[in-house]
């Protein structure tokens, strides 16, 4: 898993964004202030971060140099309130990785961390991903949290990869419900009842040719889900 360090002090907008990572399939970390979030980096070295500008006593700006002066080059993305091109302009030159503005929306939030994690994945690729790998008749990169049907270019969350790769390294094997959990959501998580079925009805949507008869993720009927192999289509 992938770990985000969400620096904001507005409880409502930082466990928004918590819970948008954590449906992508991001670990989070969460901290209300500069100080804060300068102590849960050192103590928990995040892939990535996202740091809001104003927060009580240091900065998004204060922490992102003294992130930068550690000599990190983990990425970070400021997201704030400020629109200013010229905080835009000292954000990036601070080493910002990105800027998002408020108020923003999920799609452009989950655009632009996708982004992020292909370019963290590209460089420092969890060792249980593959470079690439194959599932049904499609190619899947995670590198680039994409898959490949011919010509068609599919976009994945995280999480999705990491399913995919899941089913594609048991193939054959009915995978139960928390085993599916363990690996993909961790050990930690207590999902709600619906919350697998709910997210391999969506992937389904994005991989399979019908997804209401489906030929990659295959349900086996109060146990799990089963991949069988190879598709060939005529």
């Amino acid at each position: 898993m992938m770990t985000v360090l969400i620096a904001e002090d507005d409880d409502n907008i930082r466990k928004g964004l918590a819970e948008i990572l954590g449906n992508e399939g991001y670990t989070t970390i969460e901290a209300a202030d500069g100080a804060s979030a300068l102590a849960q980096f050192t103590a928990s070295a995040p892939d990535f971060v996202c740091l809001d500008i104003m927060m009580p006593g240091k900065s998004g700006y204060d922490v992102c140099r003294e992130i930068r002066a550690s000599g990190s080059a983990v990425p970070i993305v400021f997201i704030s309130a400020k629109s200013e091109e010229i905080d835009k302009v000292v954000g990036l030159e601070l080493g910002a990785d990105d800027f998002i503005v408020k108020p923003f929306g999920v799609k452009e939030v989950i655009a632009r961390i996708r982004a992020v994690t292909r370019r963290c994945i590209s460089t420092r690729r969890p060792p249980e991903l593959p470079a690439t790998f194959a599932i049904g008749d499609l190619a899947i990169s995670p590198d680039e949290l994409r898959a490949r049907r011919g010509d068609e270019v599919i976009e994945l969350s995280l999480r999705e990869v990491k399913i995919l790769e899941l089913f594609s390294r048991n193939t054959g094997v009915v995978l139960e419900r928390d085993t599916i959990f363990d690996t993909c959501w961790g050990e930690k998580y207590f999902p709600l009842s619906r919350t697998l079925d709910q997210h391999i009805a969506k992937l389904r949507k994005k991989i399979e040719r019908d997804p209401k008869s489906p030929e990659i993720i295959r349900t086996v009927h109060g146990v799990g889900y089963r991949y069988d192999g190879q598709l060939a289509y005529g």
